[in-house]
């Protein structure tokens, strides 16, 4: 029911979208640089205000037509002026739907629904069902309205989870303040951020503090304490302090631009289901309608008794429940619905196809380190050779380990809390073995005991759970470094929440030793464990587990997004952990988690399951009650009344039902 002054665009059926309500649902954020008019054009109440609406003409001539239509209603069937004041209100309600059926017919759009519509009431006039072409029209209009609010509220309701762009950028130049497009500021640029505001570009703090709310990003309801030094992600709400931001990237390459630029293509990205029903859409109109025209004329030539007028209003039954709306509005809704409700829970899933593949998952494997486990590894021990000092192989194993940005690597160097002062070159980092670095001259080795064996260097083998990095200098072994990394605190919780979901095996993959691997596997209750493996050797264990399934369900790796990327990508779904501030996490995967809680694996697939169900639910109560009244209509049972419900009101009813996956926790 459009009250707009323009009317508004239809389509033809045989694109799948047979009118202006079976539009794409696509995030708001994607049409930003349109013009207001074109986006309320396009969808009918769009953001016009109701004030507007009801001040306008056509809804004026609507109110009018429609107390026309009860007075009509309540005249004498002998009255003269009954049949011109059914005509009246019939053009009153409807002119604006006979002109665009009219003018869309001119462009060849055969099929579109307002023809359709207009011709399924004018057939009722001509068989002199007057109050049934009045009526059906009336509550076309009305349902269209309703229909229009729901899918308009469920847009705002999706498009203001992800709503995170900044609107403007407060620039400190040498002139003064300046409020800039986020877009124009430079690398290496200061901005003020007050209270209330989003930070604008991704940064460093280097006057101020603050508290942050990150949860548009992250889902995460507690604030974050930042102050000097602290790096914040453009997105993210300043709630107390004035801070000053250096910026470190441009807003092109900002984690607020990435994020939207995932969401956006996410509509790209079409489930099979919704493909299917938009395959299924070009060809159920002109079935329906052909269908409806054999009915009509068909058995008037072929049996004795049939009259003309009693199977033309039978076939008039065809054309009202001909616009497949409800499914082509509903089923993108409920997926687009899907992925703003993971987003709301800091987790980005790029495409309804792969919301679509978590339904399918009977197989989720897991890589360790910073995984399931923190990532932040301590060093527990120190064991010193050949009359070496506990401190100078970690000093040497610190230096060795200077450039890496491995956990481990990490962890040995907030060990050694001294300067860091020697000549280091030739850094070099051995990718499954360790790291081998010039240091002061001398060749340095630091890493697992598969570097010893690569590297024939005598050794007794440490039998303990931790991780141990053997320090070599000059082919001499003169120590080790026991380093013990614990599980995430809803790691085990995470598993659990995954066998509950009926998912059938669980598995581990890890570059680290088989004694620490199977200590953390043994506490998390995972008994599929693969140790020691080189990167390809993970991609080459995955690909056995799939073979395995091949033609059952899917397979997911979980991984940090940086060491995984091969892995993540041969996985049917690739899931990164702690996207937030990482664009290798974001490139590399299929679904991003947006922080380090595991748990949120299991969210996933319940928002899934959930989207799922309600696409389903949708198809089979549309097809069925579609399908039930054009049954009955063929028969003489369902009149031009259950066709209009079975058109706006079944549309109603899935979108409402659509808009559930929005109220997933």
């Amino acid at each position: 029911m459009h009250f707009s002054e323009k009317a508004p665009q239809t389509c033809d059926a045989t694109t799948g979208s047979c009118c202006s309500r079976c539009q794409p649902i696509v995030p708001d954020h994607a049409h930003h640089d349109h013009d207001h008019d074109e986006h309320d054009h396009h969808h009918g109440l769009g953001d016009s205000s109701l004030k507007e609406m009801l001040t306008s003409w056509h809804f004026i001539t609507f109110c009018i037509g429609a107390v026309l239509f009860i007075a009509a209603v309540l005249m004498d069937e002998s009255h003269p002026w009954l049949f011109w004041t059914y005509l009246l209100s019939f053009f009153l309600v409807g002119g604006e739907i006979l002109y665009m059926a009219v003018t869309n017919l001119f462009k060849g759009h055969v099929f579109d629904e307002n023809f359709l519509m207009g011709l399924a009431t004018v057939g009722a006039f001509s068989i002199g069902e007057y109050p049934e072409g009045v009526a059906v029209m009336l509550f076309f209009r009305v349902g269209e309205f309703f229909q229009d609010l729901a899918v308009d509220r469920s847009r705002k309701s999706i498009t203001q989870l992800m709503d995170i762009r900044p609107d403007f950028a407060n620039l400190q130049s040498e002139d003064g303040e300046q409020k800039v497009n986020p877009s124009d500021v430079t690398l290496g640029s200061r901005i003020i951020v007050r209270p209330g505001e989003k930070i604008p570009l991704d940064g460093l703090i280097i006057e101020g503090r603050s508290t942050l709310d990150t949860s548009a990003l992250t889902g995460e309801s507690l604030p974050k304490e930042v102050g000097v030094g602290s790096d914040v992600l453009s997105g993210t709400i300043n709630k107390t302090g004035v801070i000053i931001v250096e910026t470190t990237k441009l807003f092109s390459e900002s984690t607020v631009s990435k994020i939207l630029d995932l969401v956006q293509n996410a509509g790209a990205k079409k489930a099979k289901t919704e493909q299917f029903i938009t395959t299924f859409a070009k060809y159920y109109t002109p079935f329906v309608v052909i269908s409806a025209a054999l009915l009509a004329f068909l058995p008037p030539l072929l049996m004795q008794d049939a009259l003309l007028s009693e199977w033309f209003r039978r076939s008039l039954v065809f054309l009202v429940v001909s616009c497949p709306c409800a499914l082509v509005v509903s089923i993108p809704l409920s997926f687009f619905g899907g992925i703003g409700g993971a987003s709301k829970n800091g987790i980005l899933v790029k495409g309804g196809n792969f919301l679509e593949a978590l339904n399918r998952v009977d197989t989720v494997v897991f890589d360790k380190t910073g995984t399931l486990t923190k990532g932040f590894f301590s060093v527990t021990s120190v064991r010193a050779l050949h009359g070496n000092s506990e401190i100078e192989v970690l000093r040497l194993a610190a230096l060795a380990e200077m450039h890496s940005n491995h956990p481990i690597a990490i962890s040995i160097k907030r060990a050694y809390i001294d300067p860091l002062e020697a000549i280091v070159s030739d850094y070099e980092e051995l990718a499954g073995y360790g790291v081998k670095a010039i240091i002061d001259g001398k060749t340095v080795l630091a890493g697992n005991a598969k570097l010893l064996v690569e590297h024939a260097i005598v050794h007794e083998a440490i039998d303990t759970p931790d991780t141990v990095v053997y320090v070599v200098v000059e082919g001499q072994l003169i120590g080790s470094i026991l380093i013990a990394d614990t599980p995430k605190e809803d790691s085990k919780q995470a598993i659990l929440a995954l066998k509950a979901l009926g998912i059938q095996d669980i598995v581990m993959l890890t570059g680290d030793n088989q004694t620490a691997a199977d200590k953390v596997a043994h506490e998390l209750g995972i008994t599929h464990v693969e140790a020691e493996l080189l990167p390809h050797q993970k991609v080459e264990k995955l690909e056995v587990l799939m073979a395995q399934k091949a033609g059952k369900g899917k397979t997911v790796f979980v991984g940090d997004g940086i060491n995984d990327a091969p892995v993540l990508a041969r996985a049917d779904i690739g899931i990164a952990m702690g996207g937030v501030g990482s664009d290798a996490a974001i490139e590399a995967a299929d679904i991003v988690i947006m922080t380090d809680e595991i748990s949120k694996v299991a969210t996933a697939l319940k928002i899934a399951h959930k989207t799922h169900a309600i696409v389903w639910q949708n198809i089979i109560f549309a097809l069925g009650v579609k399908g039930a009244i054009l049954i009955m209509g063929a028969f003489g049972i369902a009149t031009m009344w259950e066709a209009v419900f079975g058109d706006v009101g079944v549309a109603l009813i899935a979108v409402l039902n659509a808009t559930r996956v929005l109220t997933h926790k």
